[in-house]
């Protein structure tokens, strides 16, 4: 591994030479042992003591060190009695030191050498990673700007959809209104036209016809009736679309306030300094990943809670203009159907009317013929009544001339005249009762259709009154206005 500040030729990466002693080459423990990490001059903490302590204390002690001893004859110690082992530790010889201040100069001199190249390296080492810590700091607060700038851009796109999706949502909620007020509006006209319907059910006798007012209040009911079920089926659309819609404004909601969070947090993390107060020590925090998405997924949430709402507004937009064309369509359908049947109505009022004109024309002429009958059967009676007294007298004549005597019951002429007006004031008896009594018989007929026409006459007056108060009821109708939900 390279040493960061360093280059690999430095001489402290190497191996370290001891200044004091040579390396010992007499065995291999010591060179498996040995391990150069120290620095110079502190390797060995007791080399100020004299040479004669470490051949006192390098005395073999079997054949085989005494075979190592032949090859490292120079370090033998003497034999030295142990009653002045104490005494020779305590003296040092006037070459141990000088040597030891030699070794000590050299030591020094290598240690100061070492401490300087060391404070140059460290000092190489410390503007160099001054420098890399400063422009990894430089970087992160460029892509802290960066991600501030993505941020603020998704912020904006998600306030303008937003608001957007907001809008519609009052728009459509609005046609939503305008549906539920239209229906409620064209109410009133189907409670009159089945009003209408059930009064014309009053109707009398032959009154009492499929006309084409029927026909027409029955189809008003049944268009009031549909015009209600499709505002009601769109109004429950709208309804559905509406729960969209606010699904995909939380969306955007909860993705706009994560992003004020986020934003909010990246903003206080950029306007972080060195010199600020807030900052401290996490240790291991960078170690711990807690994140959910990488930049791509992140943007594509966004994007999809964008498209998902857009996709909400078009369809609302549609619904709006669906209910918009119908709303017209209907105002316009129960307006044409309002405006036939009460024209079937004024047709039909003027026809009864007329017709009621007649019948009494008719029962006035009925009554005159039965006056004038009347008065032909006085008349008649009368007649009858003055030819009795000629019936009498004939009758009476010939009756007396039956008293005649013998040859005298004569079939003289008077007698056949006498005979003659008997049989012919008779037949006019009979011919005057025949026309009495066809007079009466047509008196009685007079009087039965004079009866029938004033019932009939009622009738008509019945109906009259019941479609003039049905013409009343269906004076007021809604305006085009209500019929589209304007209130």
């Amino acid at each position: 591994m390279e040493f960061l500040g360093t280059t690999q030729t430095a001489s402290y990466c190497g191996s370290k030479k001891s200044y004091l002693f040579p390396e010992p080459v007499c065995t291999s423990t010591t060179q498996d042992s040995y391990q150069s990490y120290y620095l110079p001059g502190y390797r060995y903490l007791n080399s100020w003591k004299p040479s004669l302590f470490y051949r006192v204390s390098a005395v073999p002690t079997n054949s085989n060190e005494q075979g190592n001893m032949r090859i490292c004859a120079p370090l033998r110690p003497p034999t030295i009695l142990p009653s002045v082992r104490s005494a020779l530790y305590a003296r040092y010889s006037p070459r141990d030191w000088y040597q030891a201040n030699t070794v000590q100069y050299k030591g020094s001199e290598s240690c100061r050498h070492w401490a300087g190249r060391l404070n140059d390296d460290s000092l190489r080492l410390m503007q160099d990673k001054d420098q890399l810590t400063h422009q990894t700091q430089d970087n992160t607060g460029r892509s802290l700007g960066q991600r501030l700038s993505d941020i603020d851009f998704w912020r904006s796109e998600l306030t303008y959809e937003l608001d957007r999706l907001l809008t519609e949502i009052r728009a459509l909620e609005t046609a939503k209104r305008r549906l539920e007020c239209a229906a409620d509006e064209a109410q009133r006209p189907l409670k009159v036209a089945l009003e209408c319907l059930y009064n014309r059910e009053k109707r009398m006798g032959i009154d009492l016809v499929h006309d084409d007012v029927e026909k027409n209040l029955i189809q008003e009911v049944d268009l009031f009736k549909s015009c209600q079920e499709r505002m009601r089926k769109l109004a429950e659309r709208i309804d559905q679309q509406l729960g969209i819609n606010r699904d995909a404004q939380h969306a955007l909601e909860r993705d706009l306030s994560d992003k004020n969070s986020a934003h909010f947090i990246d903003e206080k993390c950029y306007n972080l300094r060195n010199t600020s107060d807030s900052i401290s020590f996490y240790h291991g925090v960078e170690k711990i990943d807690g994140t959910v998405s990488v930049p791509e997924t992140w943007a594509k949430f966004s994007d999809d809670n964008i498209r998902h709402s857009q996709n909400a507004r078009a369809n609302s937009i549609k619904l709006r203009e669906e209910t918009e064309n119908t709303l017209e369509n209907v105002s316009e359908e129960m307006w044409k159907q309002f405006t036939d049947t009460n024209l079937a109505f004024t047709n039909r009022i003027a026809e009864i009317a007329d017709t009621k004109n007649k019948l009494q024309t008719h029962l006035a002429k009925t009554l005159q013929e039965i006056f004038q009958t009347e008065n032909t059967i006085m008349l008649l009676e009368r007649a009858i009544m003055a030819k009795e007294c000629p019936l009498k007298v004939a009758q009476t004549r010939l009756e007396g001339r039956t008293r005649r005597p013998n040859v005298e019951l004569c079939r003289d002429i008077p007698q056949f005249k006498l005979v003659n007006e008997v049989f012919t004031i008779d037949d006019t008896l009979q011919t005057l009762k025949l026309r009495l009594r066809e007079a009466q018989d047509t008196l009685q007929l007079l009087v039965l259709n004079k009866a029938r026409l004033e019932h009939d006459l009622s009738v008509k007056a019945n109906s009259l009154f019941i479609d003039k108060k049905c013409m009343d009821m269906r004076k007021t109708f809604p305006s085009t206005p209500r019929l589209i939900g304007y209130t």
